[in-house]
């Protein structure tokens, strides 16, 4: 792991560089970056923006350590108000949601977090959406597996998540690999340790598109979540060589980054959908996307120490 991105995530569980660079003067601009805003109209303005170039949209409300029940409905309850507002927009086909089963509140029980995700998806159908439930560090992934088994009963077109850097995700990509399966595979962002992810990000790459021939291959609807050019062309070239339209697969890249390559890819046939992260609870989520890309943490810190 690049030890750059080892000190981000490490700072991501400190409360002392969350003060520092929540309260620092320049971040702000990084977060209007990465994150759509704080409201719900911040978040339905960003998908009605998207819709307005092709490009479609899944909405992350921003929330991940939820510690009791009262707080997971606060979370429930934003979803359930955000699909309401899709669908008064008229916008429900351009966007879906996603979810994480932490934010549901999954440390208080596997069960409140599924039942809670149920109800999420039944106002997604309602509203004539889809749900993806997110993946998080290797602790969770079996119970998040489950929850989308126990999910996909009722409303088979929920969406899984893989990570390619985890050593079992193949495992997990052959056994979801199935028509009609909607799988989002990325590289993955949490730190882990050596014994269950790879440590390069060569094998990491390598992982990826072996996952990405095994979706094509066995009939899932791939959702494929990079902005790396190598690996988008990749993709391209496999779903050729496995006979997968345009329209049978589609990139997944964050709000805020590539845009130009989003729009791009779009306007060349490709179905294109974009994270949209919203809420008050953005710093973790900003802490992984640096992570992700060490490079953009130069202009970050110097947005942080510069007093204005």
């Amino acid at each position: 792991m690049n030890p750059l991105r080892s000190i981000i995530l490490a700072a991501a569980g400190s409360d002392a560089v969350r003060k520092m660079i929540t309260t620092a003067p320049g971040t702000r601009a990084m977060v209007d970056r990465f994150v759509a805003g704080e409201s719900v109209d911040d978040a339905i303005n960003a998908v009605a923006a998207l819709a307005e170039t092709g490009r479609y949209a899944t909405l992350d409300y921003l929330g991940e350590d939820t510690h009791d029940a009262a707080q997971a409905e606060r979370i429930v309850q934003a979803y359930l108000t955000v699909l309401d507002r899709l669908h008064d927009a008229g916008l429900a086909a351009f966007a879906e949601v996603s979810v994480k089963l932490s934010a549901l509140g999954q440390r208080v029980s596997q069960r409140l977090a599924v039942d809670n995700a149920f109800r999420i998806c039944a106002a997604a159908e309602q509203c004539g959406t889809t749900v993806t439930v997110d993946m998080e560090d290797h602790t969770t992934t079996d119970d998040t597996l489950d929850a989308v088994a126990e999910l996909r009963k009722p409303w088979p077109d929920v969406g899984a998540v893989l990570q390619s850097y985890l050593l079992r995700t193949e495992d997990d990509v052959a056994a979801l690999a199935v028509p009609g399966s909607r799988v989002r595979l990325v590289k993955g962002a949490y730190a882990e340790p050596h014994n269950v992810a790879f440590s390069h990000s060569h094998d990491v790459d390598l992982a990826f598109v072996r996952c990405a021939n095994a979706l094509f291959a066995g009939g899932a609807y791939a959702m494929f979540g990079t902005h790396d050019p190598r690996l988008i062309e990749l993709v391209r070239d496999r779903a050729a060589a496995h006979g997968v339209p345009r329209d049978g697969y589609e990139f997944q890249l964050l709000y805020g980054v590539r845009p130009d390559e989003q729009v791009r890819l779009s306007d060349a046939g490709q179905n294109v959908r974009v994270y949209v992260p919203y809420g008050e609870q953005w710093y973790g989520y900003l802490m992984r996307r640096l992570a992700e890309r060490p490079a953009n943490t130069t202009f970050f810190l110097r947005s942080v120490v510069t007093r204005s």
